[in-house]
């Protein structure tokens, strides 16, 4: 999973000191452990503290490589700060907030905890200031575990929906949310490699045999240690889970045959900006919280996902499609919007054009592409987008 390089506004939170008495107010956490990342949200109350009262945490947990990746306190934040940093966190992870308890939000930071130590990560720190949610003991009924866990999980709303989640846990080597989705104890290592696999593309299609029983033929093309593979498998559903997995085939691919299979138009909007670097900085960095951030040579390249993960109850699944649109702000003034359709690029375009950057873009090009190309322009050396595409005409 690609690291989610996040702008976190911090609150200066110094915690309590001693006989400071903690009084739960609120908590919640999104339900997104089937896309493998969780983000909770818990408020305190603090009596006894010279710092303030309302104490906000804020957990990301990432189940996959990094367990419990990011921690983030804030001591009497106002409500604006308290925003922004839910928005920096858990805005990209596209699920609903659901409502917790005190001993439910305890009982999943501890579960984080041991998600860490299972994969070998260091705790974030300040770990003082959530020690007390590992230190203080916490026990949970079977009826009240099966009680979290339904809430950390969307419901599944349709057979697509089941068996897309099913086999991106299983490629993930994601044993615990495979289980969730299994009917009863399923043997799929003889199916899945040892080595966690992101899945990239899944396409599902209904198979009835002579004998009138319903199954599912999936396609899924894999990356697996930059390397592709395409795997068919045979699934069949029984009481809304998974009952059964059969591999039928695996095929090595090339990174261009892989490529193929996930092209997909490309919307591109050119402005060039009209400011210095610290003005633009400064007004467009409240445009993208939230977003994913990747430094590059030439530039930084942002990423918005969408508000939901509606992409995953679909046919055919795509692991791109979670992506609202790109921003690309190069080093030498140009500030490059990109979408895979085109109602997306134009909310973007609306997005710049109603806010405070509008009079400091000067819209310079749009253009459609039969695949994506502004990966390619970063990884290049050009500076200029047309002198870019100009290049690309050339004879070679």
């Amino acid at each position: 999973m690609e690291e989610r390089k996040f702008k976190v506004i911090k609150g200066g939170a110094e915690l309590y000191s001693t006989g400071t008495k903690r009084y739960f107010i609120s908590a919640y956490t999104t339900d997104t452990r089937l896309m493998g990342v969780i983000g909770v949200f818990i408020h305190w109350k603090l009596s006894g503290s010279p710092n303030g009262n309302d104490f906000y945490q804020f957990f990301y947990y990432d189940a996959e490589e990094y367990g419990l990746e990011s921690y983030t306190g804030l001591l009497n934040a106002d409500s604006t700060q308290v925003s922004q940093t839910e928005k920096a966190l858990m805005g990209g992870l596209g699920g609903k907030n659901i409502e917790l308890t005190e001993k439910e939000a305890r009982w999943l930071i501890k579960k984080f905890a041991e998600g860490s130590r299972r994969l070998n990560t260091p705790l974030p720190e300040p770990q003082s200031e959530y020690r007390f949610l590992l230190d203080e003991p916490v026990s949970v009924t079977l009826k009240e575990e099966e009680a979290v866990i339904a809430k950390i999980c969307t419901p599944l709303l349709s057979d697509y929906h089941l068996i897309h989640y099913f086999l991106m846990r299983c490629f993930a080597r994601d044993k615990t949310a495979q289980n969730y989705l299994t009917l009863g104890e399923l043997d799929t290592d003889s199916i899945f490699s040892e080595t966690p696999a992101t899945l990239c593309q899944n396409s599902i299609n209904e198979y009835i045999d002579e004998t009138g029983n319903l199954s599912y033929l999936c396609e899924s093309l894999i990356e697996i240690n930059n390397a592709y593979k395409l795997i068919l498998t045979e699934i069949t559903i029984a009481d809304g889970k998974i009952s059964s997995a059969q591999l039928c085939s695996s095929l090595r691919i090339t990174a261009t045959e892989a490529a193929m299979m996930l092209n997909r138009p490309e919307f591109v909007t050119v402005y060039e900006i009209l400011t210095d670097a610290d003005n633009f900085e400064q007004i467009f960095s409240t445009l993208t919280i939230g977003s994913m951030l990747t430094s590059h040579e030439n530039g930084r390249l942002y990423l918005q996902f969408n508000a939901n993960n509606d992409h995953v109850n679909r046919k055919i699944f795509r692991l791109n499609e979670d992506i609202h649109g790109m921003f690309f702000v190069s080093d030498f003034g140009q500030l490059i919007a990109a979408a895979y359709g085109l109602n997306e690029i134009h909310d973007m375009e609306r997005m710049l054009h109603s806010s405070p950057l509008a009079p400091y873009l000067l819209p310079s090009a749009r253009y459609e592409f039969k695949e994506p190309i502004l990966y390619e322009f970063i990884q290049s050396d050009f500076e200029d987008f047309a002198e870019f595409l100009e290049s690309l005409q050339q004879p070679q």
